[in-house]
């Protein structure tokens, strides 16, 4: 049932951070009115980060009901990929050299925060390029507002490259950062 209830958390929060993306534009431009910081250059980008983290924070609390649940697809590839989930081969080594995983912040409203931060700068950055952001589930999300979302191009494009591209990240991630896995030590008989 663990894995069922994963499952369905993962197609549940999905399918609401798709419905949820396209309402930020709007959320972002009523808040930047009501408080009158509409022609400030950076407070659309400051609302759409704080919205966001919103939004993280509570995707990522329902997702922990689900045990583990996430809402973007390609992540949740990425981290099997790499080996980084708790019950994964290649944590093993790690935990039985008795070395503790490299950590960053405890706090999870500063760990949400550098999430949502690192994702607004990347999708500013990246928004003069045609194709998916980093969450395919977004990406989807506008194309399917648009009405881009009925061709195999953009198929391709949102969900097939994210996945891959997730997938391919991983990989090389595990190949250059992952310690080397150590040969079993050979205990001699009595």
């Amino acid at each position: 049932m663990g894995v069922m209830k994963v499952a369905i958390g993962d197609a549940l929060l999905t399918s609401m951070w798709v419905f949820s993306m396209p309402l930020l534009t709007i959320f972002t431009a009523e808040t930047a009115s009501f408080l009158g910081v509409q022609t400030l250059p950076l407070a659309p980008l400051f609302i759409s980060t704080v919205l966001v983290s919103i939004l993280v924070i509570t995707f990522s609390a329902i997702g922990e009901i689900f045990g583990g649940a996430s809402f973007n697809p390609a992540a949740s590839l990425t981290f099997h990929a790499a080996g980084l989930g708790k019950k994964t081969p290649p944590s093993s080594p790690w935990q039985s050299a008795s070395r503790p995983r490299p950590q960053g912040p405890r706090n999870n409203l500063i760990k949400q925060w550098l999430v949502s931060v690192t994702t607004a700068i990347l999708v500013i950055t990246g928004s003069n390029f045609t194709g998916a952001p980093m969450n395919p589930a977004s990406a989807f999300g506008w194309a399917y507002v648009n009405s881009r979302h009925n061709s195999w191009e953009l198929y391709y494009v949102y969900w097939i490259g994210a996945l891959i591209g997730a997938a391919l990240g991983a990989w090389v991630f595990r190949f250059l950062v992952s310690p080397p896995s150590t040969p079993p030590i050979k205990q001699k008989k009595a």
